[in-house]
């Protein structure tokens, strides 16, 4: 099977009609319906359904039309990244980033690496952590920044810390607890909990088990949200408390109030993963220019990660 076969086969089942789709293609009919023959042949079953005047999908035809659309266009965006390098033309590189975590780095690395590689373009996608390793997997993605997963969510993946990130109790300006200067992991524990969806975000669950294990209890989970915008908004509408990561305050802003929590927890290591495959000459620049920004980060703000 070749490229050339799946380009054929697209074509007759776009038109519906042989006659039509040869011109298009600028061959002849008796060689396009060969062409569509072989491929049928190799696949053991037919693809379309012929009459008089047109031509009809077969089911397994129109699953197989998905399909073939899919590796043509992934074999032009190959082409396109693989011209843009040879040529120093423009390229692409695609980050996954959790909002929260990154934004005290990420704005740095952007502004870093535009600088460097204008002709670069960078495409963000704010996933859940489950959505962001599938994407790595998958190859839509070539790096990603997040919490570091727990070792079976990175099989076939590399991870590498770049940051700790102290936990935090997010509560209204207005609740109870905002008054207090510590608050403690028995009094957090009283509270209705709000949380990340255990589905998108399973490391944060876990985290939240050993969190509550120091004191012997359960979180209490009221609400899952999927993002961290509802998270805040459900906080801020008094629907409970969540255990966030202090680089959240970036995001929140007034609407909530970080509390410290004693016992101390261990701090949230952020980090980038990747797949061998997908750390581009782009993706290994652009997480050099993150650790630069971990490293160039004031005193206080973040917790860097010994080497």
């Amino acid at each position: 099977m070749e490229l050339r076969h799946l380009r054929y086969f697209v074509r007759v089942a776009e038109e519906e009609n042989v006659s039509r789709a040869a011109l298009k293609l600028h061959v002849s009919q008796p060689a396009l319906s060969r062409q569509i023959r072989d491929l049928e042949e190799e696949l053991g079953f037919p693809l379309l359904e012929r009459g008089a005047r047109s031509v009809r999908l077969t089911e397994a035809g129109r699953g197989f039309l998905t399909e073939a659309r899919a590796v043509l266009q992934r074999t032009e965006e190959a082409i396109h990244t693989a011209r843009a390098i040879a040529t120093g033309g423009q390229s692409e590189l695609h980050v996954g980033y959790a909002p929260s975590l990154t934004a005290r780095i990420l704005p740095l690395t952007l502004r870093a690496f535009q600088a460097e590689r204008p002709r670069a373009r960078v495409r963000l996608h704010d996933l859940s952590t489950e959505e962001m390793l599938a994407g790595l997997s998958e190859g839509r993605l070539q790096i990603a920044f997040l919490v570091r997963p727990t070792a079976a969510m990175l099989r076939g993946l590399q991870f590498e810390p770049l940051s700790r990130e102290p936990w935090r109790l997010a509560v209204a300006p207005n609740h109870a607890l905002a008054r207090h200067r510590i608050v403690t992991l028995a009094e957090a524990a009283r509270e209705p909990l709000l949380a990340f969806s255990r589905e998108g975000y399973p490391e944060y669950h876990e985290s939240l088990e050993k969190l509550f294990a120091r004191i012997q209890a359960k979180p209490r989970v009221v609400e899952e949200h999927d993002s961290v915008s509802s998270l805040i908004a459900g906080v801020e509408a008094g629907g409970g408390v969540a255990f966030v990561a202090e680089s959240l305050a970036c995001t929140a802003g007034p609407r909530l109030q970080l509390m410290k929590l004693s016992p101390a927890p261990e701090p949230i290591v952020l980090g980038a993963a990747w797949t061998k495959a997908g750390r581009t000459s782009l993706a290994e620049r652009f997480l050099e220019l993150a650790k630069s920004a971990v490293r160039e980060m004031p005193a206080g703000q973040i917790d860097k990660v010994a080497k």
